[in-house]
């Protein structure tokens, strides 16, 4: 049975983007916000033997760019998902949850085609989203 994850209050959105699919993460990358305001982003890398220095770094988007962002994720809406296995191939979990949209390509989703491989549009759009996350965060999070 697909587990049911409850949207944010209100208005509010967070997408989560975590490097290593299923195992300990060795990044992450939070983005949290409301549509047409400034949003909050917040990166955690661990490096060094076992991972065990943590690095954390924070900045703000502008609102052009959360929307931008916003209309990007919603992309994923619908995109098969699997909790045991790493679909898209990028060793990468994106997680998006807002009043209209939960999906995250690491557990069962409700609405999600059921468990199939993607298609390689789907990967394309996967990892343009995947990019334009990386991107943003390497931008803005100092």
């Amino acid at each position: 049975m697909p587990r049911s994850m409850a949207p944010p209050p209100s208005s509010e959105f967070n997408v989560t983007l975590t490097r290593s699919f299923g195992k300990t993460p060795t990044s992450k990358i939070e983005i949290i916000g409301e549509p047409n305001r400034v949003a909050n982003v917040k990166t955690t890398t661990h490096v060094g033997a076992q991972n065990q220095t943590v690095i954390t770094k924070e900045g703000s988007i502008q609102a052009d760019d959360t929307n931008e962002l916003l209309a990007l994720v919603r992309q994923l809406e619908g995109f098969p998902s699997n909790p045991g296995e790493d679909v898209y191939g990028f060793d990468t979990r994106i997680i998006l949850s807002t009043f209209e949209v939960q999906w995250d390509n690491g557990e069962e989703v409700e609405g999600a085609e059921a468990v199939t491989n993607p298609t390689e549009e789907n990967k394309g759009t996967f990892k343009e989203v995947m990019d334009s996350i990386l991107a943003l965060a390497r931008q803005t999070a100092r």
